[in-house]
């Protein structure tokens, strides 16, 4: 719940107090898509999650929630998506690997090297968000969700944004 940053203001002569509670209340996760289709504008296709410590819930995304943003990917962009990830542990498993066997005529796969996050535009968008919210310091998760939803929807207003970077990781971005 504290912020990245470690700077703030406060009156001359006087240490600055933020208060915050003293026992975390949940995290959250999110996960994206940046979306690049030859002659249409960039896209970026995301999902968040919020995890406040209770046994129904689950802790962050699993692979069916990667599928179904994946799916949610076709649907939106209407054609065959070759799909470019690092390899993340939930990426690998077999439930992923069977989704991508049975959807091959419209999913190709290709994996970054083990770490890699300068090829990963979806690192870009990350530091974006973490820049823009970085000295927010939070009551409670959904103040914080909330403020990452509203920056991810207004990078996706702005693909200039998602373009920059995409042409950051070097990849080629021909059809």
């Amino acid at each position: 719940m504290t912020p990245p940053r470690a700077r703030t203001w406060g009156r001359i002569g006087r240490t600055p107090v933020v208060r915050v509670r003293a026992w975390g209340s949940g995290r959250g996760s999110m996960a994206g898509m940046t979306c690049f289709k030859p002659g249409e504008r960039s896209r970026l296709i995301y999902a968040v999650r919020e995890y406040r410590g209770r046994k129904t819930e689950p802790k962050g995304f699993g692979w069916r929630d990667f599928r179904d943003l994946i799916v949610r990917a076709r649907i939106q962009l209407g054609g065959p998506i070759v799909l470019v990830w690092d390899n993340l542990r939930l990426h690998l498993t077999v439930g992923m690997r069977e989704f991508i066997t049975a959807n091959a005529d419209w999913l190709t796969v290709f994996q970054l090297p083990t770490y890699a996050p300068d090829l990963n535009p979806t690192e870009g968008i990350r530091s974006l968000v973490k820049r823009d919210i970085g000295n927010l310091a939070a009551a409670d998760l959904g103040q914080i969700t909330r403020a990452v939803k509203r920056r991810l929807k207004r990078i996706q207003y702005r693909p200039d944004l998602v373009d920059d970077c995409l042409a950051s990781t070097g990849l080629i971005l021909d059809s």
